[in-house]
């Protein structure tokens, strides 16, 4: 009972390349915040934040899905591990939006100057 071993090395480097194309993206938006998405605002953040949230979820994603190896599995299991995850990322970013707002309303109509 013999396994034969298949090379990943294509998959590998497709995987590079396509993790290296979005990250270089995300660079190349923040070096230069074009304006269209820096001052359009969507629920409550600009699309440029917008833009960065999604390309960073999708290769958080696609990190777990190819290197830890998720696609081989069985449905059950790839769901128990993703649906948290969404969970606590989407209750993150609601904290993290309400406490903000919150946080800038104090600063913003009171005495106290921004220093941080």
């Amino acid at each position: 009972m013999s396994h034969e071993h298949a090379s990943n090395t294509k998959r590998i480097w497709f995987v590079f390349g396509l993790l290296s194309v979005v990250t270089t993206v995300e660079v190349i938006l923040g070096i230069y915040k074009p304006g269209v998405l820096e001052f359009n605002h969507f629920v409550g953040l600009n699309l440029l934040n917008w833009i960065f949230y999604i390309l960073t979820i999708f290769k958080a994603y696609y990190i777990v899905w190819a290197f830890m190896h998720m696609e081989g599995e069985k449905s059950s299991l790839r769901w128990s591990v993703v649906s948290p995850v969404i969970f606590l990322v989407l209750y993150l970013l609601f904290i993290l939006l309400t406490e903000g707002h919150y946080i800038y309303g104090v600063f913003k109509d009171s005495t106290i100057k921004w220093n941080f």
